[in-house]
């Protein structure tokens, strides 16, 4: 759903302004390689807090809360 709302969202723009679409269509696999770095960053932070939720969380789970 979220990349036909795209394409859509870029046929429009492509209506209204071909050469800002173009553009935009030539600079997105160079943004696409520019965030891999900070997705692989995001994922590395949200294990690590994962792992400390889990560590902490510990004691409370051995005494059988559950939850």
């Amino acid at each position: 759903m979220k990349a036909l709302l795209l394409f859509v969202a870029w046929c429009i723009l492509f209506v209204l302004c071909w050469p800002l679409a173009l553009v935009a269509l030539m600079l997105f696999p160079l943004v696409w390689l520019l965030s891999l770095p900070l997705r692989l960053v995001g994922l590395t932070v949200g294990a690590v807090f994962a792992l400390l939720k889990a560590v902490l969380f510990l004691p409370a789970r051995m005494l059988g809360h559950r939850g």
